[in-house]
């Protein structure tokens, strides 16, 4: 009796093992729960962003002293780190507001340094020379695909806590991966990089190459810095070729 209860029971769990193995294969990871994303990535993009902004000249930086802004940077990526050291994991509800508010803080710094770049180069004033003003407009210019690379990552399906439940069944940007699931191993799911390439590809094309944007959010944050990419390019080229005229 007892051997014929213990082989019904491992059969049992042999077809929960089979109906488990065959649910993940049927779901994408992307659509279930799954493990967070190394921390290491964001991370360093993020400290690569704050040493930009150290960069600029004085009269472009929001705050003084220069170092105010990514001082709070710093700190707020280090409650992050603290949070979550090795991989973005859902823990708690603050990681995901202090998170938010660095991105904010990030964009806040660089896009007052865009806004007054544009007006000295409108009104005439800006930089000596040719060089200068190219590193001020280039540091501006990669620190704007961070910011909104920063942005996609942290709204996409509810951002990468959210994601890592796997609680939102539509995606707010489709990538190939999702289209042909053929082309990428079974685990595969957008991870920082990915939203870091859908920005720089955005800044450059000024428009979507192969990741599209589906909700109305994506597309009009698409469009912001689209429109932000192109007014800064032309006028700090456009400038800098008068000043070498």
């Amino acid at each position: 009796m007892n051997d014929d209860m213990d082989d019904a029971e491992s059969r049992l769990a042999r077809i929960e093992r089979l109906l488990a193995s065959g649910e993940r294969e049927l779901v994408p990871a992307w659509r279930r729960a799954t493990r967070g994303e190394p921390r290491w990535t964001v991370t360093a993009v993020i400290l690569a962003a704050v040493a930009l902004q150290l960069s600029l000249p004085h009269h472009l930086i929001l705050l003084h002293p220069v170092w105010a802004l990514p001082a709070l940077e710093l700190l707020l990526l280090a409650g992050l780190i603290a949070g979550n050291p090795r991989r973005v994991e859902p823990r708690t509800r603050m990681l995901r507001y202090v998170g938010l508010a660095l991105a904010a803080v990030i964009s806040l710094a660089n896009g007052w340094a865009a806004v007054r770049l544009v007006g000295d180069l409108v009104s005439g004033k800006g930089a000596d020379g040719a060089v200068p003003l190219l590193l001020t407009g280039g540091v501006i210019w990669v620190t704007n695909v961070i910011v909104f690379a920063l942005w996609y990552w942290e709204w996409d399906r509810g951002g990468p806590m959210a994601r890592v439940r796997g609680q939102h069944q539509y995606a707010d940007f489709l990538f190939v991966q999702m289209q042909n699931p053929e082309v990428a191993p079974p685990d595969w799911e957008p991870a920082f990089p990915d939203y870091l390439y859908l920005s720089f590809t955005n800044a450059t094309a000024f428009s979507p190459t192969d990741v599209m944007p589906l909700s109305r959010w994506s597309k009009m944050l698409m469009m912001l810095q689209s429109s932000v990419s192109l007014v800064t390019v032309v006028l700090v080229v456009a400038r800098a070729v008068n000043i070498l005229k």
